[in-house]
């Protein structure tokens, strides 16, 4: 007993480890034969599984006949693989079994088998050893948990004294738990290692830093994990040689022995799990890169149906319903949009209330007009979220809540949306959070990048929202009060049949409110003309905007619009005409109209501004200080009218004060509009504007946010 326990100490006592490392790799001359060792992995983590100290009657799982039928799949495996490594398995085993018998010292038992499996791979080595292990670990425990019930199994388990060790299972429960502890880190190293080699060459190869670093300590890790396997093995074998008198309790040796090297394992194993990690990464961004690739090629392909391309963006394979019924909440398969006009409406997690609410209008009125040809499309909701980042219970919960009250189709997960497919959007659809609607004909072809603008100015008469029908829509528009608001509010459109003159405002300096109403008012008593006055609000700050509604309110002071939806749409209508030139390319033609538009806009971010129309034909556009002035100098102006008309009349006043003032214009584009234009001209003196970087927080529209500025 004291001779085999005498080397024992001397097990981790190799102090120079380059040395030892030399010895491994001089046992190491792979002739080039190549073995699909995971069928025999498979086969060796079931023994060691099973293997336990305590074991339960087997149970019956519901997927016991799947795992029976994979179970017949890997036989064929088992038996090419132990038809080849069979006899060298069994000699490893007898190896160990009669090296822990004589005393050898585990370092010299490893350096056996080592040279004794020097021809064989990295991975190789090491699964065969812990084949060999398994063999005889195993035999260990069947016998222990039938030997009871099988009278073959109780006289071999007599002639291993096995009733007689687990009579004493108590006071061994520590050895056996120290044991476990070892062997799970066995095999946590073993999948490592097998793992490193199942890498994918044509995506990874070893001049990459980090499977070239992973690789060179694979020998290291090999060497120690059968060192472990050495003792797991000795203790096993002493055990059933001598009984339990061999030892109840662990000595000191033993115990600091058996926790060295699983101290050892588990530093190993998380350094190669980084380092696995590490390639894993750099595989996922060579694959992805492909399928983007493969995907910008795809969307320059014709096609005879959508199929091919929405199973690219959406799931390509057939074993799942990707798509989620909006009416009636049932996933339904991919097969429902073939060959029909699909608006793809990609958002993150955080597209708003006031969006969903006017596109839900827009798409429930296209569906009372089902029957018409020219208005069948189906919207699909693709929701984008940064591969990065962890999925969490909150964005499931907010993920849910959105799909919920989406009546068109969703994808199921956003799970479901890969890497590439991201990039893609992002790069070729230039996708920055905000919502964007790409449009599809039956044929998969992209025919508008962004039809949520034209969603917006047309709803559902800019089908089949291609950039032509865009153009198109264009050149029916004029500088009118129905451009504005149409699809908003019919009681403005009520006014401009009267035709009434209507004063359009906005801003949210209460003051200038004030004197703006009261001085409008005292004109149009003046010169006798049916007035008409709508608040607007602002393109942001929601809370100032609902001061001035309660001052309104409270006053008196003109019309306004109580849902802020509407006043949210008004601006994003605006907006969406200024993106929708941008997008034509035709931001800075010399069209009246956009001009005006572009004024509008500006003067939203310089303070109040109003627009004077009579009926349709708008009047004047302007800053809000130089439409004040113009009313309060009234008294200057009026004598014109009776000549001029007040239109013309108020017209050349404005004029005359705006060319003396000529506010500053000023346009703001968020780093997530997605198309920004690279320069601009000023829509008053035409000049290039020059371009600024801005952070903005307006307290009451979430996060801050950076946006250029011009």
């Amino acid at each position: 007993m004291q001779l085999i326990k005498g080397d024992r100490g001397g097990m981790l006592s190799m102090s120079d480890d380059s040395v030892m490392m030399k010895q491994v790799q001089a046992t190491h001359a792979p002739d080039g034969r190549e073995v699909d060792v995971a069928p025999l992995l498979h086969l060796v983590e079931d023994i060691l599984n099973r293997a336990t100290l305590q074991v339960e009657p087997p149970l019956l799982k519901a997927g016991q006949a799947h795992a029976e039928m994979e179970e017949k799949n890997h036989q064929i495996s088992y038996s090419i693989v132990l038809d080849a490594l069979s006899y060298v398995i069994d000699r490893i085993s007898c190896e160990i079994a009669y090296k822990a018998l004589g005393g050898a010292d585990a370092h010299g038992t490893t350096m056996t088998i080592l040279e004794t499996l020097t021809s064989f791979q990295w991975d190789a080595k090491l699964v065969m050893t812990l084949a060999a292990f398994a063999l005889h670990y195993g035999e260990f425990w069947l016998l222990a948990q039938i030997y009871s019930s099988n009278q073959l199994a109780k006289s071999m388990a007599i002639l291993k004294q096995l009733p007689t060790i687990l009579e004493h299972s108590g006071p061994l429960k520590p050895r056996f738990d120290a044991l476990n502890k070892l062997i799970k880190n066995i095999l946590e190293v073993t999948r490592s290692v097998v793992k490193f080699k199942e890498l994918p060459p044509s995506y990874i190869s070893q001049d990459v830093p980090a499977l070239s670093a992973a690789m060179a300590h694979v020998p290291a890790a090999v060497y120690w994990t059968v060192r472990a396997i050495v003792a797991c093995a000795n203790q096993i074998t002493l055990l059933t040689t001598m009984g339990h008198e061999y030892g109840y309790a662990l000595t000191t040796t033993e115990s600091w022995e058996l926790s060295t090297l699983e101290h050892k394992l588990t530093n190993i194993h998380e350094h190669m799990r980084k380092e696995l990690a590490t390639c894993h990464q750099h595989i996922d961004e060579k694959r992805s890169l492909e399928e983007y690739k493969m995907l910008v090629d795809m969307f320059e392909m014709i096609h005879i149906d959508n199929m091919k391309v929405l199973k690219s963006l959406i799931y390509s394979k057939d074993d799942m319903q990707p798509l989620v019924d909006g009416s009636t909440k049932r996933r339904v398969s991919i097969e429902v949009l073939r060959r029909k006009n699909v608006l793809l409406l990609i958002s993150d997690l955080n597209i708003s209330n006031d969006e969903l609410a006017i596109l839900e209008q827009i798409y429930n009125e296209s569906r009372l007009h089902a029957t018409r040809l020219d208005s069948q499309y189906e919207v699909v909701w693709v929701p984008l979220v940064d591969p990065s980042i962890q999925w969490t219970d909150a964005m499931q919960t907010k993920f849910d809540s959105l799909q919920s009250t989406m009546p068109w189709y969703t994808v199921h997960h956003p799970s479901l949306i890969r890497k590439a497919v991201v990039k893609f959007v992002r790069e070729q659809w230039h996708f920055r959070n905000k919502p964007i609607l790409v449009v599809l004909d039956p044929q998969g072809k992209v025919v508008s990048p962004n039809a949520i603008h034209m969603m917006w100015i047309w709803g559902s008469n800019a089908f089949p929202f291609t950039s032509r029908r865009e153009e198109d829509l264009w050149n029916t528009e004029s500088w009118k009060l129905e451009l504005l608001v149409d699809g908003i509010d019919p009681m403005i459109l009520n006014w401009i049949k009267e035709g009434k003159y209507i004063f359009l405002y906005g801003g949210d300096d209460v003051e200038w409110v004030r004197k703006f109403t009261n001085s409008a008012r005292a004109v149009a008593s003046a010169a006798r003309i049916p007035l008409e006055m709508v608040y607007v609000g602002k393109s942001s700050k929601r809370e100032a905007i609902r001061r001035v509604l309660a001052t309104i309110t409270v006053e008196k002071l003109s019309y306004f619009w109580q849902d802020l939806t509407m006043i949210w749409f008004f601006w994003t209508r605006l907006e969406s005409m200024l993106f929708s030139k941008i997008q034509l390319g035709k931001i800075d033609d010399h069209d009246p109209m956009m001009q005006e538009i572009k004024k509008l806009l500006s003067y939203d971010k310089e303070g109040g501004w109003a627009v004077l129309s009579n009926g349709s034909n708008i009047i004047s556009n302007g800053h809000g200080n130089t439409v004040l002035t113009t009313l309060i100098e009234y008294d200057l102006w009026k004598e014109h009218i009776p000549v001029k008309g007040f239109d013309l009349s108020f017209d050349e006043h404005h004029k005359k004060i705006h060319g003396v003032t000529y506010p500053c214009c000023r346009f703001e584009f968020p780093n997530t509009a997605g198309r920004i234009p690279e320069s601009m001209r000023c829509p008053e003196c035409h000049r290039t504007m020059e371009k600024y970087t801005t952070f903005l927080c307006c307290h009451d529209v979430g996060n801050p946010h950076e946006s250029s500025l011009f």
